[in-house]
């Protein structure tokens, strides 16, 4: 049996976000029978994930602030040494399609000023990828570089950064999923622009950094997280050796 309050913060990441991840298996599972569907089934599953969330969180680290999209933010975080950045269910309309696998759920801790746990569970794949158990990114298998891209909504200057590149774009879905992609070798850049916050990214951030993936705003400064604004709304995650390349490109045309 598990004390998941002597777990270190890695390995509570990664209990946490598989505890929320059964979850959401279970309310997918029974989401035919309740008559869950589109938003309702979006909705169910944010809140069911949030609740165990919040359950463990309290129960396994008392002491600690939590930024969540899916909770009010009373900004006692602000002056806590440390904070959990969660998101319950990253890629809601993804969860809401059965039997889509590209939805998520992040649990990332904020130390004294940066990042120091993470993990991204993938419920629907049975993985979890975490900075306990850091992913070893296998060398390139595709002579294109692959940028991983919003399935719905592309920004248009990736179209025009993989022209440049001689790179293919590979849709998918949430956030999570496709720095994830990178991670897993299916994708070597997720490139973004046009509006996130830190919940979506701050997990999916923490694990590939311990991979040893670059990661930065898109004109090159650091990630700051458990900033008074929730905004976060750029980012590059990509191989190391496309990172000057992006970063060129994104300070010669901007992301309009």
């Amino acid at each position: 049996m598990i004390d998941p309050t002597s777990l270190d913060d890695h390995a509570f990441a990664v209990w946490a976000a598989e505890r929320a991840g059964a979850v959401l298996i279970d309310v997918r599972a029974g989401a035919e029978a309740a008559g869950l569907e589109g938003k309702a089934l979006k909705d169910a599953g944010d809140a069911a994930a949030q609740a165990e969330l919040d359950r463990v969180l309290t129960a396994h680290r008392p002491g600690d602030s939590v930024l969540s999209e899916e909770a009010a933010d009373d900004k006692s975080r602000l002056t806590a040494s440390r904070v959990w950045i969660i998101d319950p269910l990253d890629g809601t309309r993804e969860f809401s399609e059965p039997p889509r696998d590209d939805w998520a759920v992040h649990v990332a801790l904020w130390q004294d000023g940066d990042l120091v746990a993470g993990a991204v569970a993938q419920p629907a794949l049975g993985e979890t990828f975490s900075t306990g158990r850091p992913s070893v990114v296998p060398p390139r298998t595709s002579e294109r570089p692959r940028i991983a891209v919003s399935r719905s909504r592309p920004p248009a200057f990736v179209e025009a950064l993989a022209a440049e590149l001689d790179a293919e774009l590979v849709p998918m879905g949430s956030a999570g999923v496709k720095v994830m992609s990178v991670v897993r070798d299916v994708a070597d850049a997720y490139v973004h622009a046009g509006g996130q916050y830190q919940w979506d990214n701050a997990a999916p951030v923490a694990v590939a950094r311990a991979a040893g993936l670059h990661c930065s705003r898109v004109d090159g400064s650091p990630i700051v997280y458990n900033e008074d604004d929730t905004s976060l709304p750029d980012l590059i995650v990509c191989r190391p050796e496309l990172a000057e390349q992006i970063v060129d490109f994104v300070r010669r045309h901007g992301t309009d």
